[in-house]
């Protein structure tokens, strides 16, 4: 199949328990992928074919599958809702060409939901809305409708309104052609019927229409002028502005249904093939200089008649061995090729090429411009390389992730499980790059670093079950920092004479705190070869090299700024070590008379409990030194928005749950880094000289 017009890359997304891996089981289920629907109650579902993600009912990573629906190829990805595995779907909407963005009836826009939406405009990704479980308690389309427009600042396209709600929601009416669409109790997808609106909507979806067909005519100036003389514009041209509309992000055309009910699937498998860009409509991915990693004014044009440019996305171990999931913008990729990873200046032979559904693969031989696809066994490829033809070298936009906020320490209950572990892991860190691993030089610990708690008990749960590695876990770290807050000038000597030359090297400086957020900032000011010019970077490095160890407790120091302004010289013992050493004896003799300061991780935290409850929770924040900024009432319960640290907040889960007899739920994100209170910060260090002493 050659015709890119023809495909849909889209990715389904939304917060946890908006019902994304429901809604792709009734879309595998109606396209004929598969024949029995699987059900996240009793995990059995497709896309989640993880032991963990079956038995938590969550999705923990992306799964890819292909199906059919009127002639058009769909490659569908399901992405996870849950925080702490944010980058899997920041790194699927990378390689995607639309969305399906699903949010819950009765929870409407969730924390969640937020984040990957901010994620999905920045990656300029078309999406469609599905309001999904307005079968349940509590549903509201068109509060969504609101909080969408509110809370997401998006334009909404209604294109479908629900008829009933709750226990009665029965079907939903198509706004363009004023029809009904009627589900039976069967239960099943295909068992509806297509009769007249209602009497008591006819009203209500004439007034949509309008709306739908006034926002729409704005993607025309041709066709709006017309629709102001009070000419109606046709199907063609309505639908032709939508989809216009749609990929310019300008609105997002928006559903609703029950996809556990299965009312309301086909309109937006309708949708997708109507509405959604096709990988040549939407803007060619943007080429970068491998050195500096600026964009170089290039585009990898979608194109089969390219050369080959592809992106390796993601890196999945399975019992067959290693896969490459591998998006191809332009070209072709056949069975026996020879690639170059532009990351790593290697080359690669293509082996076993294959098509994914879900943890099942199709063998092919070819592959071209706008599949997604995996490649079995390459050696030296990660996540986020460009793969391309060797005569053609190019790179790439890469992928940004973000650094982990928690970290745990681990060991083998046994000797023979250190290596099974140091192979495991080695496998689970090519996978996931939010999951770093560092060992402990002082006790030997390897110590895993995540993006919560949940996502350091899935890789602690994988290394039992699928690497059968038993592991003794220590209790959470926080990956506090350190700061300074006042400027202070110094100046500082090195020389050592022992026979021979010596070394030599003397520096003035100036250190004060940063801009949030800098990091490390150096320049220098020095005139009149005071300190000759060659040394000005060993002075950086070796100030550089000492902000990973800060003064206070040995934690990475963040924004700070040193200036070097004068120093001295000597014309034989001067040498560029000499200058490094300097610096580091100025850092650790400088920062403690800089008001050094522990800064210690905040979470945004959202919670969700219901109205009998809201005092107890609110009085806990308060005492876990959280700051509550918001509070929202909706039908079911108030959501209480807020700051607190991440030290506090460990084992929240099961307090919220006990408050709230197991009615509470809670999300959170990393924020922003903040001052440690004097009294939290000495117990903090005094821990850290505690560890030490025993080491």
């Amino acid at each position: 199949m050659t015709d890119l017009s023809k495909y849909r890359n889209i990715g389904i997304f939304a917060h946890v328990d908006a019902g994304k891996t429901t809604s792709t089981e009734r879309i595998l289920k109606l396209t004929g992928k598969i024949h029995k629907i699987g059900d996240t109650h009793d995990g059995s579902t497709t896309t989640d074919f993880m032991e963990q993600e079956a038995e938590r009912g969550i999705t923990i990573q992306s799964a890819a599958t292909t199906c059919f629906w009127n002639d058009h190829r769909l490659n569908i990805i399901d992405t996870p809702g849950h925080v702490d595995f944010t980058i899997e779907v920041y790194r699927s909407l990378k390689v995607l060409d639309g969305g399906i963005g699903v949010f819950c009836g009765s929870g409407g826009v969730e924390p969640q939901s937020e984040t990957n939406w901010r994620y999905a405009d920045e990656s300029h990704v078309s999406r469609l809305i599905f309001v999904n479980k307005l079968d349940r308690m509590g549903a509201d389309f068109f509060k969504v409708v609101d909080q969408v427009q509110n809370v997401l600042g998006a334009t909404p396209l209604v294109m479908t309104l629900p008829i009933g709600i709750e226990d009665d929601f029965c079907g939903v009416v198509d706004v363009l052609s004023q029809k009904a669409y009627i589900w039976d109790d069967s239960g099943l997808p295909e068992n509806y019927s297509v009769e007249d609106i209602p009497a008591d909507l006819v009203d209500q979806a004439a007034e949509y229409r309008e709306m739908l067909i006034e926002t729409a005519v704005e993607q025309d100036d041709e066709l709006m002028m017309a629709y102001m003389e009070g000419e109606e514009p046709s199907l063609e041209d309505i639908k032709r502005c939508i989809r216009k509309g749609t990929r310019d992000l300008a609105f997002f055309p928006t559903y609703c249904g029950s996809a556990y009910k299965n009312k309301g699937i086909q309109l937006i498998l309708d949708a997708v093939v109507d509405y959604l860009p096709s990988p040549t409509e939407v803007d060619p991915q943007p080429l970068t200089d491998s050195e500096t990693g600026e964009p170089t004014g290039e585009f990898a044009l979608v194109s089969v008649d390219e050369p080959l440019k592809a992106l390796a996305f993601k890196i999945m171990d399975d019992r067959f061995g290693a896969l490459t999931f591998i998006r191809i913008y332009s070209g072709k990729l056949k069975k026996g090729d020879t690639i170059l990873n532009s990351a790593t200046g290697k080359t690669e032979r293509i082996g076993r090429m294959v098509e994914m559904h879900a943890n099942d693969r199709n063998e092919i031989d070819s592959a071209q411009a706008g599949d997604i696809i995996a490649v079995v066994g390459m050696k030296n490829v990660k996540t986020g390389h460009t793969l391309c033809d060797p005569k053609h070298e190019v790179t790439l936009e890469p992928m940004i992730f973000p650094e982990p906020v928690i970290s745990i320490a681990v060991k083998p209950k046994d000797k023979n499980g250190s290596e099974k572990m140091g192979i495991a892991i080695g496998k689970m860190v090519a996978e996931d790059p939010s999951f770093q691993v560092e060992t402990d030089e002082d006790s030997g610990e390897t110590i895993l670093k995540g993006m919560g708690e949940l996502h350091l008990d899935i890789k602690v749960d994988i290394l039992k079950r699928t690497y059968g590695v038993e592991l003794e876990v220590g209790a959470p770290q926080v990956a506090y920092r350190e700061t300074i807050t006042q400027a202070v000038e110094d100046s500082y000597t090195h020389k050592k004479q022992s026979g021979g030359s010596g070394q030599f090297g003397k520096i003035d400086y100036r250190i004060k705190p940063g801009e949030p957020n800098s990091g490390f900032t150096f320049r220098s000011v020095v005139v009149g070869g005071n300190v000759p010019k060659e040394f000005w970077p060993a002075v950086e490095k070796g100030f550089a090299s000492m902000m990973d160890n800060g003064v206070l407790a040995g934690f990475p120091t963040l924004d700070v700024e040193v200036e070097l302004f004068d120093g001295g010289f000597h014309a034989v013992d001067s040498s560029a070590i000499a200058y490094e050493i300097a610096a580091k004896g100025a850092f650790r003799q400088s920062m403690p008379k800089a008001g050094a300061q522990l800064l210690e991780p905040i979470m945004k935290v959202d919670v969700f409990t219901p109205d009998d409850h809201v005092g107890d929770v609110i009085g806990d924040l308060n005492r876990r030194r959280g700051m509550i900024k918001d509070q929202q009432a909706g039908t079911t319960g108030v959501r209480i928005k807020g700051d607190v640290p991440l030290s506090e907040m460990f084992g929240y889960i099961g307090t919220l749950r006990t408050m709230t007899s197991g009615r509470g739920q809670f999300s959170m994100e990393f924020s922003h880094y903040s001052a440690c209170p004097n009294n939290v910060a000495e117990t903090v260090i005094a821990e850290v000289k505690e560890r030490n002493a025993k080491k």
